[in-house]
């Protein structure tokens, strides 16, 4: 029984590194063939090990609008991100305490809109963003981003783990509505803060089609839609695996490191609040 149950874990340790290395390969191959000459990258495409170990894809590509494309990625993901901060958690402090007619049926609506595919609404908001002359600016880019249905949810659920005995505590004291929001209930909900900051600064740093459908001038592009002009060919001839791998490469690392540095936060969804 000993033995079967040594072969069982080895077997099922063996199909746990099989499906690690099969998600992880591609990653290897990112940042290999970013580091791979062009001729290296043709003739062994699928080698994440290069032959000669090179910086032209990241000289050639600070010959490219990068910096551009990532002054205007952090505009939007930093605006985006405090935006979602402020008016998710707002609605969803109302949806978790405030009672009023249809709060129910808003919930329901919100829970709805979390179904719907993003493409759905793309050529909807350029509609608005064009009827408002938003389109071609960085407040067309950022106000569709602005809420979603995902953050006032996850605040929503978060508030209602906190005991009412916090906020009746300043009703007592004197405090307001908001002023009990703000200044008693917000501090203790640190933990769903910082999960959906790391979730909304990821989710517009990685965003590409509202971002596309919010403008057309090569100005405003950000990392997403500038790639993707790289990787469609518009920027160049031929290939240029190293140099679009090589932007893929330096759009994932800022991101990449918000999340490694919060990402035990996302987790501690209940601290703070008082237990009975």
């Amino acid at each position: 029984m000993r033995r079967r149950r040594l072969v069982s874990r080895g077997l099922l340790y063996l199909v746990v590194v099989f499906f690690a290395v099969l998600y992880i390969y591609p990653f290897l191959l990112d940042i290999g063939t970013a580091f791979k000459t062009e001729a290296d990258a043709a003739a062994h495409p699928l080698s994440p090990i290069p032959q000669h170990w090179v910086l032209s894809a990241f000289s050639a590509l600070a010959q490219q609008d990068f910096a551009l494309w990532l002054a205007n990625s952090v505009v939007v993901a930093v605006f985006v991100t405090l935006g979602r901060i402020v008016f998710d958690s707002m609605a969803g402090y109302a949806l978790a305490r405030l009672r009023f007619r249809g709060r129910g049926g808003l919930f329901a609506a919100i829970i709805a809109v979390m179904a719907v595919p993003s493409v759905v609404l793309l050529i909807p908001t350029f509609l608005v963003l064009k009827e408002l002359n938003l389109f071609n600016s960085y407040p067309g880019m950022i106000l569709p981003l602005m809420t979603d249905a995902a953050g006032v949810f996850i605040m929503r659920q978060f508030f209602l783990t906190i005991h009412p005995s916090i906020e009746e505590a300043a009703k007592i004291d004197g405090a307001g509505i908001f002023r009990t929001f703000w200044s008693v209930v917000l501090p203790t909900a640190r933990p769903a803060l910082l999960t959906l900051m790391i979730l909304s600064f990821q989710g517009s740093w990685n965003n590409f089609s509202m971002i596309l459908v919010a403008h057309s001038s090569p100005s405003l592009d950000t990392l997403t839609t500038g790639v993707g002009r790289l990787v469609s060919g518009q920027l160049g001839a031929g290939t240029q695996y190293p140099l679009q791998l090589a932007a893929a490469l330096a759009m994932t690392i800022p991101v990449a490191i918000v999340f490694f540095v919060f990402q035990k936060y996302i987790m501690r969804s209940g601290e703070g609040a008082i237990k009975e």
